[in-house]
């Protein structure tokens, strides 16, 4: 597959202003609507997870938190054969991305700082579609100088972050927030209430407070007041459920408790269960994923030069049913990877290396993807669909390249 390098245009002219000054984002909310996401994990959410979550139905895909000082240390370099863009630091990639999910990518800033904040956005907004700001992580990493679930004490800093970065970006940029419940729901949407008056597009919740750990149930019943209260805002804010959300399936659920509509309104975001399994967006997900989705996964991953080790950390977390390998042989597959030293080791579990075939496929369900979406929105006759997959099929990297990397 060839990866063109498409040149840059000027910027749109400002928009208009809102109350408070605030630039207006063009990018419409529906894009964070209707859909299902994949949320932002140090880690486990490397490149190739969020292709395949993409494949596999993940309307928008978070990449990791980046510290901003981290990020702006750190080179951009473009590999000129599988067309990965990493933002390489003294010894490793900081952060990878590719122009495939560039319309879909948003990319998630840890900062205490407007100014560090809106430098880190500038070094990565040719390469994201929108910047999200971490407010909910309580690990010390992130909270340590003030980051992360510590902005959740500190309101008028992370209100003064995200209005810098509305400011600053350009208007078809999105700006959100991710933040976590606080212990009083008066004092949650107080919060709520001055994110929203920043400009941003969308506000994801996870619904736990910062003292509660993962193996809490999360407070989903929660959310149902805080999405009414953003729509009696009268303002066109999505917000994103986050919390226990196991799959396409149980995403039901979580619409039945929280009145987030996957049919018609806001959307849900799912973490740990996409960890296990990249393909829990679809609604028939791969099982038996030592075999179904191990073997892609690590040919991609190799391709794309993603280091061994983040490959071998993400792989390692797959699981889910087994129903046709059997104990024996899964037992065996995942004792194979845990001594693996590099990608050679388990070359023989994944029957040769046919990254790029597999970027390809992706590459080919996101062009079906566009090509549903544009359907939709021109309101073809399905006799008429009928003939534009048709003449689909010969068309040519320029017109792919339009499609799949707009600027």
């Amino acid at each position: 597959m060839t990866i063109r390098t498409l040149s840059s245009t000027p910027s749109p002219p400002p928009a208009k202003r809102q109350r408070l000054d605030i630039p207006t984002c063009t990018r419409p909310s529906s894009d964070f609507r209707d859909g299902l996401m994949l949320a932002p994990m140090v880690r486990s959410g490397s490149l190739p997870t969020r292709l395949f979550a993409l494949k596999h139905g993940a309307k928008l895909v978070w990449g990791p938190e980046i510290v901003d000082k981290a990020i702006l240390h750190s080179k951009r370099v473009v590999n000129p054969v599988s067309g990965t863009i990493d933002f390489n630091g003294i010894s490793k990639p900081i952060f990878s991305c590719h122009p495939l999910e560039k319309p879909y990518l948003i990319y998630q800033i840890g900062s205490a700082d407007p100014e560090l904040a809106v430098q880190a956005a500038r070094l990565v907004r040719q390469d994201v579609s929108g910047v999200d700001l971490n407010c909910g992580c309580p690990k010390p990493f992130s909270t340590h100088s003030g980051m992360g679930a510590a902005l959740l004490t500190n309101p008028d800093l992370l209100c003064a972050i995200l209005t810098a970065l509305r400011k600053d970006l350009p208007p078809e940029m999105s700006v959100s927030a991710k933040i976590r419940l606080l212990p009083s729901q008066e004092d949650t949407l107080q919060l709520v209430k001055r994110i929203v008056d920043t400009g941003v597009s969308a506000i994801t919740v996870h619904c736990r407070t910062r003292n509660m750990r993962p193996r809490e149930k999360a407070l989903v019943e929660r959310m149902r007041e805080i999405v009414e209260y953003v729509e009696g805002l009268g303002v066109d804010v999505a917000v994103i459920e986050n919390g226990d959300c196991l799959g396409y399936e149980d995403a039901k659920r979580i619409k039945d408790i929280t009145g987030i509509c996957l049919a018609g309104a806001h959307s849900v975001m799912i973490a740990t269960a996409a960890e296990s399994n990249p393909t829990c967006f679809d609604p028939n997900p791969f099982v038996d994923l030592e075999t179904t989705l191990l073997p892609a996964y690590v040919q991609l991953a190799r391709y794309l030069s993603i280091h061994w080790s983040n490959t071998k950390f993400c792989v390692t977390q797959f699981k889910g049913p087994s129903p046709a390998l059997g104990k024996a042989r899964r037992k065996e597959i995942k004792e194979a990877v845990a001594r693996a030293k590099g990608y050679d080791m388990i070359e023989n579990l994944c029957e040769g290396w046919r990254g790029e075939e597999v970027l390809q496929e992706i590459e080919n369900a996101l062009m079906k993807r566009m090509r549903m979406k544009s359907f939709t929105q021109s309101g073809l006759t399905p006799e008429a669909r009928d003939h534009v997959s048709v003449q689909s099929s010969t068309i040519d990297d320029a017109s792919r390249c339009a499609v799949l990397y707009p600027l």
